[in-house]
C-alpha cells in the first residue's frame, strides 16, 4: 500500500494504490501513520517527501470502504486515519515535502496541505471534494486552507468542489512552487536533499514556532520565539553556521 526509501537522508513515502488513484483505505492509512513514526524515530532521516505512484497523487477516501457495512466507520476513517497523520506531520521534527504528482482530492488534497513545502507537477490539481457527496472537509482542511488562500476563497472552494489547477494554486497562495514535466523529478529531488543538508534542528523549531503562530498574539509569540531561539542558539548546528561564515566556508550542518 506505500513503498518507502531512504537516500541521502531524505525518506520518500509513496502511497502505491495507482489503481485506485492512491485513495485511503484504512491499510494505507496505518501504514502512512508507520513510515512517519519511522522517521521521526530515525537520525539517518532528516527530511520526508510524500507524493503518489502513478497518474494521482491521492483521491482522498476508498469510498467502496466507506460503505462497506463491515469496514470501519466514518468516525473510525476520521479519528483513526486521517487526524493522527495530519497530527504526525505537523509534530514531525524535521521538514515534510508533499510532492504532488497529480490530483490532490479530498483528504489527499489535505493532507498534502499539511506539509511544510507543498510542490506540485505542471498537470496536478486540488479539489476540495468533499461536497459532492454531501461530506465537510476533514483531515485539517478547515484549519489549513482558510490560512492559505483567505476566507472567501477556502469557503467557495469547499462549497463548490471546483478543481484548482496546479498553476492556480501556485498564483493563490496554496502552494510553494510548481514543475514542468521536463524538471519535476529532478526539482523535486533536489529540493528534499537541500532540506535534508540544512540545520534541521532550527528548522524543527521554526515548525514549532509556526505552529503556535495563529493561536498565540504577538506577545505569545515574541516570547515562544524568544524560547525557541535560545534552544537554537545551543544546537551544534548552530555553532557550525557561525564558524562557516567566519571562516568563509559552507557550513557541514549533523541536524544536530
Amino acid at each position: 500500500m506505500i513503498l518507502t526509501s531512504i537516500e541521502g537522508g531524505v525518506m520518500t513515502i509513496t502511497f502505491d494504490r495507482p489503481d485506485k488513484f492512491n485513495s485511503f483505505n484504512r491499510e494505507l492509512a496505518l501504514g502512512v501513520q508507520a513510515a512517519l513514526k519511522e522517521a521521526a524515530d530515525d537520525a539517518a532521516v532528516r527530511c520526508v517527501v510524500i507524493t503518489g505512484n502513478g497518474k494521482a497523487f491521492c483521491a482522498g477516501q476508498d469510498l467502496s470502504e466507506a460503505i462497506d457495512p463491515n469496514g470501519p466507520e466514518l468516525s473510525t476513517i476520521v479519528s483513526e486515519h486521517y487526524n493522527p497523520i495530519i497530527v504526525a506531520i505537523r509534530k514531525l521534527p524535521k521538514p515534510v515535502i508533499a510532492a504532488v504528482n497529480g490530483v490532490a482530492a479530498g483528504a489527499g488534497a489535505n493532507i498534502a496541505l499539511a506539509c511544510d513545502i507543498v510542490v506540485a507537477h505542471e498537470k496536478a490539481s486540488f479539489i476540495q471534494a468533499f461536497s459532492k457527496i454531501g461530506l465537510i472537509p476533514d483531515s485539517g482542511g478547515t484549519f489549513t486552507l482558510p490560512r492559505l488562500v483567505g476566507f472567501q476563497r477556502a469557503s467557495a472552494l469547499m462549497m463548490t468542489g471546483d478543481k484548482v489547477p496546479a498553476n492556480q494554486a501556485l498564483h493563490m497562495g496554496m502552494i510553494y512552487q510548481v514543475f514542468t514535466e521536463e524538471e519535476y523529478e529532478g526539482q523535486v529531488r533536489s529540493l528534499a536533499l537541500k532540506m535534508a543538508q540544512m540545520p534541521t534542528k532550527g528548522l524543527a523549531l521554526t515548525k514549532a514556532a509556526l505552529n503556535k503562530a495563529y493561536g498565540n498574539d504577538l506577545q505569545q509569540q515574541l516570547e515562544l520565539e524568544e524560547t525557541l531561539q535560545v534552544r537554537a542558539s545551543k544546537t551544534h548546528d548552530f555553532n557550525e553556521g557561525v564558524q562557516a561564515f567566519l571562516e568563509k566556508r559552507a557550513p557541514e550542518f549533523k541536524g544536530e
